[in-house]
């Protein structure tokens, strides 16, 4: 298409508020295929039915890859191929209305006019999304609710924690801000499958399958340079530590300023923001979902094995691990490759955990799918059904020898309190029923060994799966730890050990007990505390032993997740072993934010943000880190001078909102001895 400009309106706010795209603050026009949007160019000497309209895209648009269509005035809508459709002419100005079918190709377009047998020329470029609201695109969602929440949304909740104790902070999406939706689409273009054939790879941007699959990839580093690099160690030396990011924006923009150089770095809710905010930028439904207890089984034997030494510490030696928590997205697209029933939310992850047809990337696998055991199905199904319902193997090692012993087994630990947040409301949403049947129903059994069954698990020999003599075995002892006293940083941690004798003969028990720093996927990093007991219980006794590991022995060891894991491994007389584990979350300190005053669109309103200093040494290097989409630029950063011990600092800031409705603002306090104390704020701006 030749390259002269005609003067053309794209009538980008008529369009944007027609499309829903009217967020986007972008000069270019943005619209949704399936739905007509209307252009006014210069008017050419020839009649208006004269005119042909060519739209296309990629490298090599061509007909027979559906990246360039050519079409002329008509009548009428077409609902499955482009067309335009003459609204008023003048005598220098013609004003069309120009469709897409349901099913076009998403990404920017040229679109170019052609009179009679002159060559084309250019109008200029637009771009094209996935259209939620029309019922012919695959990712039509008839609510229009979650129309809102699941694609115009900008703020989130992402859960954590552990499943005794779940916490939850906010999250930036900005999908509409600034530059994020070119963003978007150059991830697409640097994908590999776009390297490697990039006329096939935009012939199936058509597809949310494909595009969701191609993203869960390019939003980790792995393989293609993608957006952000994951780093589990406890140690972000190098980078940013990944509990210290509010949004994905700033990711996404140093992605691109450092010439596309994967950013560091990040784990599981960081890559699930990331995608949420790019599926929701280009159209596709989308929301972030918390497992707790979450399995990677890394051998696909649904089963996952841990291993613990005779002193009670947790060996970092299988490939398989439960996590205390782990994030991951949902899509809604059709299933057209399935059949309708599988329709519905589809799980990605952009985690980099196992290899899937060689790179780093995970599904869509339908969650009905998981549901029902279907582990056969594309994509992926088999490592995310296990995530939600494997079984765990307790082993305990001898690091002399390299035997293993069985402590115990369970069925019912993983995938527990399945979170995410609510339509429309600040709140949580469990949605565990989803993913499976009721645990410990027959349903929820047989659909296990339905999936057992269709990944041949039942017909081999294991030699590492545990005798049945090993696991008919029965302990003579119970234990378990109890919290005695607020956990939270900078104070001491308080437990009780509770030994109960379930026989009617005096039992003598050595304990062995250790307390190890974790990151959240339960990886130990420091030990921080052990001793060990030998203790007698008489028939049927109960006995309990008090902890207290003090704020001075642990604040050094402990990791940005503030997570501890506690062990007592009890080795029973003549019996067998039993391990006592607790997973503990320390809570941060808080911070009050306040608005002063009400908040109104383009006008200055003061916030202040209070933290008290809740531990009794002064605290430095306070740093306050703002942001919030349609309320400020950007992100704000707001050096806060030492605290004394218990002493309360006041910052305060000015704010000029420039869009109406309700705006979240995210922040997160960090100095030497805490790091990333996070809260967030509805704001509602009126006009």
């Amino acid at each position: 298409i030749a390259a002269s400009q005609p003067s053309t309106n794209w009538h980008v706010k008529e369009n944007g508020q027609e499309h829903h795209t009217s967020k986007f603050s972008s000069k270019e026009l943005i619209v949704r295929r399936g739905q007509a949007f209307i252009v006014t160019f210069k008017g050419t000497e020839q009649p208006e039915q004269n005119l042909t309209f060519i739209a296309e895209t990629g490298p090599k648009p061509s007909k027979l890859t559906r990246t360039q269509a050519t079409f002329g005035i008509s009548s009428t809508v077409s609902k499955d191929s482009w067309s335009a459709v003459l609204q008023s002419t003048s005598s220098n100005a013609v004003t069309i209305s120009i469709s897409s079918p349901p099913n076009a190709i998403i990404g920017r377009y040229k679109l170019g006019v052609q009179s009679g047998s002159s060559s084309p020329t250019s109008l200029g470029t637009f771009v094209l999304l996935f259209n939620p609201w029309s019922s012919g695109d695959d990712v039509f969602m008839s609510n229009k609710a979650e129309c809102e929440e699941y694609v115009l949304e900008e703020f989130g909740i992402i859960f954590a924690g552990n499943k005794n104790y779940i916490s939850s902070f906010g999250w930036n999406f900005g999908q509409f801000q600034g530059d994020i939706l070119d963003i978007c689409l150059s991830m697409l273009d640097r994908s590999l499958s776009h390297r490697q054939d990039p006329v096939t790879d935009v012939s199936h941007r058509n597809d949310p399958k494909y595009v969701g699959r191609v993203l869960s990839a390019m939003v980790n580093a792995n393989d293609d340079q993608g957006v952000v690099l994951g780093n589990w160690s406890g140690n972000y030396d190098g980078g940013k530590s990944p509990s210290s990011w509010t949004g994905s924006g700033e990711i996404l923009q140093s992605w691109k300023k450092s010439g596309f150089r994967p950013v560091r770095y990040g784990q599981c809710w960081v890559f699930a923001a990331v995608l949420t905010t790019v599926l929701r930028c280009l159209g596709i439904p989308t929301r972030t979902i918390t497992n707790f207890s979450s399995a990677h089984d890394a051998d696909g034997n649904l089963r996952v094995d841990e291993y613990y030494d005779a002193s009670g510490n947790h060996l970092d030696r299988a490939a398989d691990s439960i996590w205390n928590f782990h994030v991951w997205n949902e899509s809604w697209f059709s299933r057209s490759d399935l059949g309708p029933s599988y329709n519905g939310w589809q799980i990605l992850d952009a985690t980099p955990q196992e290899e899937s047809e060689g790179i780093y990337q995970c599904g869509p696998a339908s969650r009905k799918a998981i549901k029902e055991g279907d582990v056969e199905l594309e994509y992926d199904c088999p490592f995310v059904f296990a995530e939600v319902n494997a079984d765990c193997m307790y082993w305990s090692y001898d690091t002399a020898t390299g035997k293993k012993t069985l402590i115990f087994s369970e069925s019912t630990t993983i995938g527990q309190s399945i979170s995410t947040k609510a339509v429309g409301r600040d709140d949580r949403v469990d949605v565990t029923n989803d993913y499976k049947y009721e645990e410990g129903s027959k349903k929820e059994r047989d659909v296990f060994k339905k999936a057992r069954k269709k990944l041949g698990l039942e017909d081999k020999f294991d030699p590492t799966a545990p005798t049945q003599e090993e696991v008919e075995q029965k302990p003579d002892i119970s234990g378990e730890f109890k919290v005695a006293g607020p956990l939270q940083i900078g104070k001491d941690l308080n437990l009780v050990l509770v030994l109960a004798n379930l026989q009617s003969d005096a039992k003598t028990v050595r304990v062995n007990m250790t307390a190890w720093s974790t990151v959240y996927t339960r990886k130990p990093v420091h030990e921080i505390w052990k001793d060990s007991i030998s203790i007698t219980l008489s028939p049927k006794e109960e006995k309990q032993f008090p902890i207290k590991i003090p704020y001075t022995q642990y604040q050094q060891q402990l990791t940005t997740d503030y997570m501890v894991q506690v062990t007592a491994l009890c080795h029973v007389e003549g019996g067998i072993q039993v391990l006592v584990q607790r997973d503990i979350t320390l809570d941060s300190p808080t911070l009050d934010i306040q608005v002063l005053g009400e908040a109104k669109v383009n006008r200055e309103v003061d916030v202040e943000v209070i933290f008290t200093n809740p531990i009794d040494t002064e605290v430095r290097d306070c740093l306050l880190l703002v942001e919030g989409s349609d309320l400020l630029r950007g992100l704000l950063k707001i050096e806060v001078p030492p605290l004394r011990a218990g002493d309360q600092s006041s910052t305060k800031f000015k704010l000029t909102p420039f869009e109406t409705g309700p705006k979240h603002l995210v922040v997160n306090f960090s100095c030497d001895k805490f790091a990333n104390v996070k809260t967030f704020k509805m704001v509602n701006v009126v006009d």
